[in-house]
């Protein structure tokens, strides 16, 4: 035993033992390729921030410098004209986007609900979990098309309607895919105490599950409002634009995105520093909406 006790040392210690552990070559190559990783993450970072950064500076300088508060209720002038403002196409997006979450929430929750709940294995979750999956990654302008076909055509007419819808079919993937998300990692135990207590399957849904994944619920609502909002390639299919106030639901509107894609086309300054202002209050909007959310689910943002 004396002999075997004086034999034995310690890996690292510089014995053989140790050394044959821990091999200093294999030590400095694992040394240099985490140091590799560190920088090529560290250059992937900053090649994504740059141009992020970059673009927010250009919106805030540029549409600061030529922001006024009666943009906010003066409607978009004419080719040429001075002055004027957005106050339309705010009102529009507002409303638009309102009527999109009031379509796409219910049913992306609900449907979320029967995934996680009552139909988590079975077929038929896995045919709704994969459409929204596909759906998800749907060009918008694919949705814009499908509601021209179905709701334009057939009311023969662009409208305010059927620009909340087609933001509602781009929505409605994302709010089912985080909510899911949001329920599946409530705890199980949760449920189980909750049954314990004598509540049913909706008592426990909609008083423990629901109220426990709260917060990424509505994480994932912001989120999809934060598309919605921005987009414009579905709202020229659906709500077209208009130059004067909404007046009701049926008639085509202005949003903040398509003035923004109409007004950066033309060769006209002033028409120019309104798209660059609107972007700016399109960005601040949506952080915003973001915020709000967070205070909302109890999160600090």
């Amino acid at each position: 035993m004396a002999a075997l006790h004086s034999t034995f040392h310690p890996a690292g210690t510089g014995s053989p033992l140790g050394t044959s552990l821990i091999p200093r070559r294999s030590w400095n190559m694992k040394t240099s390729f985490n140091a590799a990783m560190n920088v090529l993450v560290a250059g992937s970072t900053l090649l994504a921030v740059v141009p992020l950064v970059s673009v927010l500076y250009m919106v805030l300088a540029k549409g600061a410098a030529h922001f006024h508060w009666a943009m906010f209720w003066e409607l978009p002038p004419g080719a040429g004209m001075t002055g004027g403002g957005f106050g339309n196409a705010l009102v529009g997006t507002f409303l638009i986007v309102l009527i999109a979450t009031a379509i796409s929430a219910p049913v992306g929750i609900t449907t979320a609900i029967y995934l996680v709940e009552f139909s988590r294995g079975g077929r038929a979750a896995r045919l709704v979990r994969f459409s929204a999956r596909v759906l998800s990654g749907l060009p918008s302008i694919i949705a814009g098309v499908f509601i021209y076909s179905i709701v334009v055509i057939s009311m023969q007419k662009f409208s305010l309607f059927a620009g909340g819808m087609a933001l509602a079919v781009l929505m409605l993937p994302i709010i089912t895919l985080s909510t899911e998300e949001a329920l599946l990692r409530v705890s199980g135990q949760l449920r189980e105490a909750s049954y314990a207590l004598g509540a049913t399957v909706m008592q426990t849904v909609f008083k423990v599950v629901i109220p426990a994944g709260r917060s990424a619920i509505l994480t994932g609502l912001s989120l999809a409002v934060a598309r919605a909002a921005g987009e414009s390639a579905p709202l020229i299919f659906t709500a077209l634009f208009s130059d004067y106030w909404i007046k009701n639901l049926f008639e085509p509107t202005a949003s903040l995105s398509v003035l923004i894609y109409n007004f950066s086309g033309m060769p006209y300054e002033n028409q120019l520093n309104i798209a660059w202002t609107a972007s700016l209050i399109l960005i601040l909007g949506v952080l915003v909406t973001n915020i709000l959310t967070r205070f909302i689910s109890g999160r600090k943002p």
